[in-house]
């Protein structure tokens, strides 16, 4: 068995919100929306290229509500949370802040060798940027 990726599906009250954050904050790539122009129900960004190292899908509530009522009935902005490893953390961070969005963990060096800061997307996701130090 080999496992080849792993792509985040988060369920949003507003997908293209969501892209136009993703895209505009934090410099991700438009993937593809169903339809394929607004009010969308799924969309989803890409970074990395043609064969892309991070893309995050993302779910109309509504839609989902109804295809997994279980997974409906789920608070949108969970337990989950993304980590994101980039190059260039302060210009993500900068980014982030002219964004607004709260920053739940100010950035930091950590003792397992990385930098980073959380904020808290808009659909309430936190997302933690980090940075590996360089020795």
């Amino acid at each position: 068995m080999k496992f080849k990726k792993l792509t985040p599906n988060l369920v949003v009250t507003n997908v293209e919100a969501s892209l136009n954050f993703y895209r505009t904050v934090l410099g991700f790539e438009p993937g593809f929306t169903v339809p394929d122009a607004p009010p969308y129900v799924f969309g989803s960004v890409v970074s990395g290229g043609e064969a892309p190292g991070v893309e995050i899908f993302f779910n109309d509530h509504k839609v989902v509500a109804e295809d997994y009522p279980a997974l409906g009935a789920k608070p949108i902005g969970g337990s989950l949370t993304l980590f994101i490893e980039v190059e260039g953390i302060e210009e993500v961070l900068a980014a982030v802040e002219k964004s607004g969005a709260k920053i739940t963990m100010p950035l930091k060096e950590q003792f397992y060798g990385m930098r980073e800061f959380a904020f808290e997307a808009p659909e309430g996701w936190v997302v933690t940027i980090a940075e590996r130090i360089k020795q």
